[in-house]
């Protein structure tokens, strides 16, 4: 009998400095799974802490001592056992039942399970869970560890909790505390399952089930029956009195294959386990189910002439990968539940990805994640949760590691999507560039984790699936674990440093992470900062800025492309627009360069609060511009045009399994219209696979830079090359005829342009904060036509919807400026 204890809690302060107002206010109600900020904001206690700069006001809250308590009643049955289960506790606390502790917690990623007979009691009970401030924890075990370099100003390195808790580059310090997923009571006899691994395999058409049970017993002695059944096969383990584990193997004939996006089908098989005692008259005593997928995987980093590939291969069939960073889609991460996965996951489709990275800095997420992912198609990158810091290898660290690493491998080996299993991210980069080891001066600092216990335990817990020690990572430990030329890299000198046309310098074999960053949609800024006047400047714009030196980079990556504007509204449009051109560019590039260059992985699709960041998704759940240009980028079908020694090329990628056949077209002309040179060529780009035309030079070099553009088009998939930055180019207002018509949902704006209207875009947010459009940063060429449908938009919007603060379009950054 499982039975969820989520009701009846309250929440007060328990030490530490609460203003007076939440000290007089006592126990509040509080919500399990939850955390002190939200039932603080619950209570009316607190202000938002994502509105303007409250974030800063609430610093107290993380260096408070917090006590949750529940009363409950329970009626005694025939188990022989009851357990209290605990699958999240944030992060130091000690738990007590009717005054007795049954144990304390340090760890956020792992679970807990507390045997209760000798404290629970028949009829009413009070559970007690009192969390000290992690902020004072992560303090003192930093001395009793020794001082280990870290990023930020915490050293969230010495405890076991979601990193970015303590302030990111992107992310609010926000260190909380709480009971943030389920608890319950579980009542059993005899014995329990306590472990299920089923290691999958797929050989032809036939598949493999390898299923590894493990199990608790209550005490008494008895043989035990394990069923397992998948696809309509079924398979017997017994187990002998004295046997606590084993293994049965079920092979399923004609088994469909699970492929990522875009190469096939995601068949999924229900497989369940049910455990029996021999005494127990064939009552199930346990019960275990999850879906799962027959695929194989693994990772090519077989040396070649070019250095060492970093290839992902799915059923024989390498996989070039389109990919996004992934970071807690909430600062709280009990308030995203299925749906918010399923919404944030749609919109990883939508873009084109067929890969999420779940970054070291946040937490293992919830099963409805994976399985979100299993349906999709999108294959899951997964780190273990170190970034960016030097880690202890002594007690108590090295422990909780362990545990919490076999804990979340059990947990999520059954997955399909689940195709890497990554040691941390930054952390050997960080040892070999960050200055760390004059002042490590010889303590450990994670290198034996990466190398030897995760992947120890991956090994023994899930056989099969890839490793990597760290993420950037060169495969070779005598590499610089950052050389482009080898494994995986991270390209952050374009976004720190230099111009984002400096990615096309880059050769690089797979990149983990680049990016470039931009504000959040209008109306998630606005709904976050009340600055008035708002400028990008403003206490609640810096408060929502996290990077070093943010905005300096932001103006600094601009102006070699555009002016600066002067206004707030100008300002914005121009800094999306920027973000936009970057990333397209940087993911151009890489598709271009396949094979040599085996995927890329943006930084990052979304966000968990509203702030300028790196996202194509904000933090309000609102598609930024960077997020079209992300569709257009990551198409099955690609055209772009690329530099290539004095010249140029078109890159023609076709990620398809057909081939793609046609007459590449390449032509000249003026920004008014006159076409100057052309030239057509038959081309045929074989599955998957990238063909590079040379373009000849008389349509490549222009007469007037300023006034020319060069056109490449495959059928309908086009790129452009424009000679000079849009500062130095003779672009006009932009000229068009523009029509809005009312439809069942929302409307359709029509667009025909009269002049070259570069990157017109239809900022719908502006109009109606619910509103989506499908589709912008459509560049029309005189006389060429879009047709958008906006959905979620009301009978009074069509006037709106052509507003010039709206209806967007790089001309008028341009001309303004002038």
């Amino acid at each position: 009998m499982r039975r969820t204890l989520h009701e009846g809690w309250t929440l007060r302060p328990a030490g530490g400095d609460a203003p007076a107002h939440v000290a007089e206010a006592g126990a509040v109600p509080a919500t399990v799974p939850g955390t002190v900020h939200t039932d603080l904001l619950a209570a009316g206690l607190i202000p938002d802490p994502y509105l303007d700069a409250n974030e800063r006001l609430l610093a107290w809250i993380g260096n408070a001592d917090w006590r949750y308590e529940t009363r409950f009643t329970w009626v005694p049955g025939d188990e022989d056992r009851v357990d209290l289960l605990f699958e999240g506790l944030e992060t130091v606390a000690r738990v007590e039942l009717n005054g007795r502790t049954l144990g304390a917690t340090a760890n956020m990623h792992r679970t807990y399970r507390f045997d209760v007979a000798d404290a629970l009691r028949a009829g009413d009970n009070v559970l007690t869970v009192t969390f000290s401030s992690a902020v004072r924890h992560a303090d003192a075990a930093s001395l009793e560890l020794g001082a280990r370099p870290h990023t930020n100003d915490h050293p969230y390195n010495a405890i076991r909790t979601m990193a970015c808790s303590f302030g990111w580059d992107w992310g609010p310090e926000l260190v909380t505390a709480g009971i943030w997923r389920p608890v319950g009571l579980h009542a059993w006899r005899v014995a329990r399952l306590s472990s299920v691994r089923p290691v999958v395999d797929v050989d032809g058409t036939t598949g493999t089930v390898r299923l590894h049970v493990d199990v608790e017993r209550a005490g008494q002695p008895g043989a035990l029956t394990v069923t397992a059944e998948v696809a309509g096969r079924a398979a017997v383990l017994h187990l002998d009195p004295a046997e606590t584990s084993g293994v049965v193997e079920l092979r399923v004939e004609d088994v469909a294959r699970w492929w990522p996006r875009g190469h096939g089908d995601q068949p999924l098989y229900d497989l369940a386990v049910t455990l029996r005692g021999d005494e127990t008259d064939g009552e199930p005593l346990d019960a275990w189910k999850r879906r799962i997928g027959f695929r194989t995987v693994r990772v090519d980093t077989e040396p070649d002439a070019a250095g060492t590939p970093f290839r992902f291969v799915v059923n024989d069939r390498p996989v070039l990968v389109k990919g996004a960073n992934w970071i807690p889609d909430d600062a709280f991460p009990h308030r995203v539940g299925a749906d918010r996965y399923a919404q944030r996951l749609a919109q990883a489709e939508e873009a084109g990805f067929n890969l999420v990275r779940v970054w070291g800095g946040g937490v293992f997420e919830q099963d409805a994640f994976y399985d979100e992912c299993d349906r999709r198609g999108l294959m899951v990158w997964q780190d273990f949760l170190f970034a960016c810091a030097a880690y202890s290898e002594e007690e108590p660290l090295r422990s909780e590691v362990a545990a919490e690493v076999e804990d979340n491998v059990r947990r999520l080996m059954p997955h399909p999507s689940l195709v890497l299993w990554n040691g941390g991210n930054e952390n050997l980069w960080g040892f070999a560039d960050w200055g760390w080891q004059p002042r490590l001066d010889g303590r450990s600092w994670g290198l034996g984790y990466y190398t030897d216990l995760l992947p120890g335990i991956v090994a023994a817990l899930d056989p099969g699936r890839p490793y990597s020690a760290g993420s950037p990572w060169s495969v070779h430990p005598d590499l610089h674990p950052n050389d482009p030329r080898h494994g995986t890299t991270h390209i952050w000198d374009v976004w720190n440093e230099v111009d984002y046309t400096t990615y096309l310098a880059y050769r690089p074999r797979f990149v983990a992470e680049f990016g470039w960053q931009g504000p959040p949609t209008w109306s998630t800024l606005r709904r976050a900062v009340s600055d008035e006047p708002l400028t990008p400047e403003s206490p609640g714009m810096l408060a929502h800025q996290k990077a070093a030196k943010g905005n300096d980079k932001l103006t600094a990556g601009l102006v070699p492309h555009l002016r600066v504007p002067d206004d707030m509204d100008d300002w914005h449009w121009a800094m999306s627009l920027n973000q936009a051109r970057a990333v397209q560019l940087g993911v151009e590039h890489f598709r271009a360069l396949a094979p040599h260059c085996s995927g890329s992985i943006v930084w990052q699709l979304n966000d968990c609060w509203p702030v300028t960041s790196w996202a194509a998704v904000d933090g309000d759940g609102r598609r930024k511009p960077v997020f079209y240009a992300l569709v257009h980028a990551n198409a099955d079908r690609l055209v772009t045009v690329q530099p290539e020694g004095d010249g140029l090329v078109a890159a023609l990628v076709n990620d398809a399994d057909e081939a793609w056949a046609g007459a590449l077209s390449a032509r000249r002309q003026t920004l008014a219209g006159q076409v100057l040179e052309s030239e057509e060529v038959t081309v045929l780009v074989q599955p998957r696979s990238v063909a590079t035309v040379p373009l000849p030079p008389a349509v490549v070099i222009p007469d007037e830079p300023s006034q020319e553009v060069l056109v490449v088009e495959v059928g309908a998939r086009r790129a452009l090359w424009f000679y000079v930055e849009d500062r130095d180019s003779v672009l006009t207002l932009p000229a068009f005829d523009a029509s809005v018509t009312a439809t069942g949902t929302g409307h359709r704006v029509e667009v025909t342009a009269t002049s070259t209207v570069r990157d017109l875009a239809l900022l719908v947010d502006k109009v109606d904060p619910g509103a989506t459009v499908d589709d912008m940063l459509v560049t029309l060429l005189p006389g060429e036509t879009v047709s958008w449908h906006v959905t979620g938009t009301g009978d009074d919007a069509a006037a709106r919807l052509l507003d010039p603060s709206v209806l967007r379009c790089a001309n008028q950054l341009v001309v303004g400026a002038r």
